[in-house]
């Protein structure tokens, strides 16, 4: 099979697909391994690299795009990387797709095969590829929260760690995942007093078996909710439901009920943001002031640490990767329920249940896509 990987052009992103050691693994099982120039030399991977790891360096993505079978990227693709799609070709990455339908639309009139890393499972249902992600995205929002809080940020001036004599930050945490339990680990680390907010009772009892002196949890209601953001010098937005657009937990008028110079971080933006007062932003402009509240809301938080990133990322992706090239993806698919999840477009139609719900559209089961069911 013929790889193609493109350089990002979402701004400000610097990951890459695949890393020269997953190119050398895919280029020793006699796959073809098409890298655009340039495409992770600013995160230390020249193309030296990925040449001496059997990977041939062509000069643009219309390149990357028209010869290869399956395009291996790290976000979902822009616009002019859509119009490159063709009918029969498989991309794998991150799509995000309920939160929008342009892209939606886009993907379904290319006639690719769209799988989406952050819908593919294990076999205890977690997200394995979506995973890595929320571990960096989870850690990096207490580290931008923090940075938020000062005063020349548009914060209220507030230290999560206090120092003594005066009290510690107060953070709310809502969503007890992947994510939510990184910014814990992390605002625990600054010295903050930390509240989780989550409506899994078994996920508190873990929690707070993890962190028994450390830590606040809250079963997710309405009023508890309420009173905990009201009360927060900051809040992190970590919930997630599997291919679909995020809950609105938070009410804009609650956002206005906040002090003035608290933060929203939103790590749920991608699909939608968990906050009634988010839209998205960039890392070039990454905060803005609603409310009299900052929020943080940037779609692609782990791009800030591209080269971690990419390794986490890569580690996790590049099994996948190799059963897609190796067994090709009708089979590959077929072979693995667990991956089949991932599929989310095929040839112009929804195969996804939480996507086509939230969009409104109709839905093709994978396993009809497949021929595994009548």
């Amino acid at each position: 099979m013929k790889i193609g990987v493109p350089k990002e052009i979402k701004t400000h992103e610097y990951r890459v697909g695949l890393t020269p050691a997953a190119a050398r693994e895919l280029a020793s099982r006699g796959h073809t391994v098409l890298v655009q120039q340039g495409a992770a030399l600013s995160i230390g991977f020249g193309d030296e690299s990925y040449r001496a790891a059997g990977a041939s360096i062509v000069g643009t993505a219309e390149e990357v795009f028209a010869a290869a079978d399956m395009i291996v990227k790290v976000k979902e693709p822009q616009p002019a990387e859509i119009t490159m799609l063709r009918e029969g070709q498989v991309l794998f990455t991150y799509l995000h797709l309920a939160a929008d339908r342009a892209q939606t639309r886009g993907l379904m009139a290319s006639g690719a095969t769209c799988i989406a890393y952050e819908t593919v499972t294990d076999p205890r249902g977690a997200l394995p590829l979506l995973a890595p992600m929320s571990e960096v995205a989870g850690r990096m929002s207490i580290q931008v929260g923090a940075h938020c809080l000062e005063k020349e940020q548009g914060g209220a001036g507030v230290l999560l760690g206090g120092v003594p004599g005066v009290p510690a930050g107060n953070v709310v945490v809502l969503g007890g995942g992947v994510a939510g339990t990184n910014a814990a680990r992390m605002a625990i680390g600054f010295g903050a007093t930390v509240t989780v907010i989550d409506r899994s009772l078994p996920r508190l009892r873990e929690l707070d078996a993890m962190f028994p002196t450390q830590l606040h949890t809250l079963y997710s209601t309405t009023d508890a909710i309420e009173s905990a953001v009201i009360a927060a010098d900051l809040v992190i937005g970590a919930v997630l439901v599997p291919g679909a657009a995020a809950p609105k937990l938070v009410s804009r008028t609650i956002v206005g009920r906040m002090r003035p110079g608290s933060v929203l971080v939103d790590i749920a933006i991608d699909q939608g943001g968990c906050f009634e007062t988010s839209r998205p932003t960039t890392h070039a402009a990454p905060t803005y002031v609603e409310e009299g509240v900052v929020h943080y809301c940037v779609t692609n938080m782990p791009g800030a640490v591209a080269r971690t990133s990419t390794l986490a990322l890569g580690n996790a992706t590049l099994p996948f990767t190799l059963a897609l090239a190796d067994k090709g993806w009708k089979q590959a698919l077929a072979d693995d329920p667990h991956l089949r999840r991932g599929l989310n477009v095929h040839a112009g139609q929804i195969t996804h249940a939480a996507v086509a719900h939230d969009l409104g559209f109709a839905v093709r089961q994978a396993e009809l896509v497949l021929g595994l069911a009548a």
